[in-house]
């Protein structure tokens, strides 16, 4: 195989005084190819493949097959692609808690929370004192305030979950609480914001987080924990289309 650098400059099959790969490289061969390439550390963690013009330029394939090519290699968790950047390498021998942070899909990390925030908020009706509550209540009123500015409303949301977190009175469960907001600050999300974060989403959204508060200082267990799985479910169907669309606009 020609070695394929990180930097565009490197595709070049002159400098290596060989020849490309047959014009008939599907995308399994690529993937191959590529993934050998990664785990020989010819790519470091963090570095960016070449584009995909210039992946098909070197394989004499069309720019679909490297598509798929790219996506097989994401589903192995050596790569993670991000829409308006590029592919990148996520690959990591020496496997750490950051790896994970930059590995986990905004959909993978609302499949967690859908598995973790229904019993949070159960503890919180159970153990919210009348100071979390105000706390609570406060971060709310901050996250009303954002009105459509997508960055303090993203903010301020991690800062609302956290108090909700933190009404539980279970110190485990606002350490987890910490983490998924890491994740959450990723430049995945990140990409996510300007296609998800409408106003009216971001209005929608705050209409459920008012509906969540009133059901904890209520101390409706079965009514709060409806609303924050209704709420997990809508950002998990607004995530899948965020998703559709960007894949339609990469066509």
């Amino acid at each position: 195989m020609v070695r394929i650098g990180p930097r565009r400059d490197l595709v070049r099959d002159a400098d290596k005084g060989g020849s490309p790969p047959a014009a008939t490289s599907g995308s399994v061969a690529i993937a191959a190819q590529l993934r050998r390439a990664i785990l020989d550390g010819a790519y470091d963690y963090g570095d960016r493949l070449p584009a995909e013009r210039d992946l098909a330029e070197h394989f004499r394939a069309s720019r679909s097959t490297v598509r798929e090519a790219l996506r097989q290699l994401e589903e192995m968790r050596l790569v993670s692609r991000r829409i308006g950047s590029g592919t990148f390498v996520v690959h990591n021998p020496g496997f750490s808690e950051s790896t994970i942070v930059e590995m986990t899909s905004p959909l993978e990390l609302v499949e967690v929370r859908i598995a973790f925030e229904p019993h949070m908020v159960r503890l919180a009706v159970l153990n919210a004192t009348a100071r979390e509550l105000d706390q609570l209540a406060e971060a709310l009123e901050r996250l009303e305030d954002c009105g459509g500015d997508r960055e303090e409303f993203s903010r301020e949301d991690e800062g609302f979950h956290l108090a909700l977190a933190e009404c539980t009175r279970n110190p485990m469960m606002v350490w987890l609480y910490r983490q998924i907001n890491n994740v959450r600050g990723h430049r995945q999300w990140a990409a996510m914001k300007e296609t998800i974060l409408s106003p009216q989403r971001i209005a929608e959204y705050n209409r459920q987080h008012r509906d969540l508060y009133e059901a904890l200082k209520s101390r409706d267990i079965d009514g709060a924990v409806q609303i924050i799985t209704s709420h997990l479910d809508k950002a998990r169907r607004d995530l899948l289309g965020a998703e559709r669309e960007q894949r339609g606009e990469a066509r």
